[in-house]
């Protein structure tokens, strides 16, 4: 019985500073961004790996050949909703989370600032839920700061940064990913409160 308590305590913190405790590496300063009201925000999913893969490029044609054998067309618009969860689902969330943590700064495309702020997704692991059985989506982010003149002001990395529905309801590749981005603009927007005081 004893061994079985000190099992679960031991999974029980593992999973905590698992889901709570992502380290944000820092490679230079924040310093810049004293007083700074507004930041331009822009993303690249150029050099993403995916699950097993190195190359993002090759995990769709993967997936996207797979549905299209179960049922035609179905690839070809899982491809599409894959690239378009980006921009209609996954940066709004980091968006929201991000500017919820850090609020004395606004960041967006087109706000007029010198700064900006390129989030790369350079990993993504989907993940799965089966129902007996599940892996939490999580994700890679490197974000750089840059001047007007494209100048590397400072550069932020955080890894492993995971995304699941706490009750076990992500069923949907799209949801968990979601999830990981608002986990990883939480964290970032944490990171910067604390850093620009």
């Amino acid at each position: 019985m004893k061994k079985l308590i000190w099992i679960t305590c031991f999974f029980s913190f593992v999973t905590f500073t698992t889901l709570w405790g992502q380290k944000v590496n820092m490679d230079g300063n924040l310093d810049f961004l004293k007083g700074v009201k507004k930041v331009e925000l822009s993303y690249k999913y150029d050099n993403m790996g995916v699950g097993k893969f190195k190359d993002g490029k090759e995990y769709i044609a993967k997936k996207t050949e797979e549905y299209n054998k179960k049922e035609a067309g179905k690839g070809d618009k899982w491809a599409q909703d894959w690239v378009g969860d980006r921009a209609s689902r996954y940066q709004p969330k980091f968006e929201e989370t991000l500017g919820k943590y850090c609020s004395s700064i606004e960041f967006g495309e087109n706000v007029g600032s010198d700064i900006k702020m390129i989030v790369e997704t350079t990993f993504t692991e989907p993940g799965f839920n089966v129902g007996v059985m599940r892996k939490s989506a999580s994700i890679n982010l490197v974000i750089t700061f840059t001047d007007k003149s494209g100048k590397n002001l400072t550069t932020l990395s955080i890894n492993n940064v995971p995304g699941r529905d706490v009750m076990g309801y992500d069923f949907d590749t799209g949801y968990r990913i979601e999830e990981a981005y608002a986990k990883g603009g939480k964290e970032i927007g944490q990171f910067i409160t604390k850093k620009t005081k």
